[in-house]
């Protein structure tokens, strides 16, 4: 029996191989805006949604998922540094986001390149050894102006980066806002509609970026999972990887991810911009695979 279970997994993996589907297709999974991402529902803090993912990452051995940090954030809620304490001591590495969360496109270089140096101290404090030399661009912004965009390129490089960039999204952050209200409600039944339309929507994304990766690049390429770390996020979590279990991921960290070939223009920022790869051309959550409940009109006026 033993023999034959191997020689049907063989098989299968053969021929995931010939069409370009890899029986276990690699995850790496990406927070953004730590500390302190969306509203704060009744009942939570910052530490225990930061706390909340970090175990639930651990406990599905997801490997050192970095949490990008907007160090404004700690002005705008103080004690929300406690939420970057919690992601360090649970051994999750930390990478820059940007002070403020500013689009590239509103910026000059100049101020482009404050951005990222302001953000360096509590950086280098709260991730103490571990390495947080990787930038992701808020809203995921590269500059739609080339000379914003080389320069912006120029000065990563120049301070030692490496680009964080995502190949799967689902827009997970349109949901925290309509918890936290359904939350102030104690609307259970909406909650269990907002859980539903999420993994949905999760699991449409799937689909979705399979499908282009396998267009652009004839093959499953290693993917970068974007999400945020919100209330709603930290709820789902749990589900949510073991979605991606369920569809075959094993997770890797950003690292393994992004050594990939695919991702040489979009990481390193000494090579030219290159905008032929996934990163430029990632599905939209609400284009034509959008899961049922994942209107985001419909979102905003869940428990009003």
């Amino acid at each position: 029996m033993r023999a034959l279970l191997l020689i049907a997994a063989t098989a299968l993996a053969v021929s995931a191989a010939g069409t370009g589907v890899a029986a276990h297709p690699r995850l790496a999974i990406t927070f953004d805006d730590l500390p302190a991402h969306g509203p704060l529902p009744a009942g939570e803090s910052r530490a225990a949604i930061a706390a909340t993912i970090a175990k639930a990452l651990n406990d599905a051995g997801a490997p050192l998922v970095y949490g990008m940090v907007n160090g404004v954030l700690e002005e705008r809620e103080p004690g929300s540094a406690d939420a970057l304490a919690q992601w360090r001591d649970a051994g999750l590495p930390l990478g820059n986001h940007g002070w403020s969360h500013t689009s590239l496109d509103t910026m000059t270089p100049e101020q482009f390149e404050a951005e990222l140096i302001r953000n360096e101290p509590l950086l280098s404090a709260t991730a103490q050894a571990q390495s947080w030399h990787w930038f992701r661009y808020p809203y995921l912004d590269e500059g739609k102006d080339p000379a914003v965009r080389d320069a912006a390129r120029a000065i990563l490089a120049r301070h030692g980066y490496r680009i964080a960039a995502v190949t799967m999204s689902f827009a997970d952050y349109s949901w925290n806002e309509p918890y936290a209200r359904c939350v102030a409600k104690g609307d259970e039944t909406a909650i269990g509609g907002l859980e539903q339309s999420y993994l949905a929507a999760a699991e449409r994304a799937i689909t979705a970026s399979r499908a282009a990766s396998k267009s652009i690049y004839g093959r499953d390429i290693p993917y970068v999972l974007l999400m945020h770390a919100g209330a709603f996020d930290a709820r789902m979590a749990p589900r949510l990887l073991a979605l991606y279990r369920h569809h075959g991921f094993r997770f890797v960290t950003l690292d393994e991810a992004e050594s990939d070939a695919a991702y040489r223009a979009d990481v390193d920022p000494s090579q030219p911009f290159d905008a032929t790869g996934l990163q430029h051309h990632l599905p939209a959550p609400d284009g034509p695979l959008r899961p049922a409940g994942f209107d985001p009109a419909e979102l905003t006026q869940i428990c009003r």
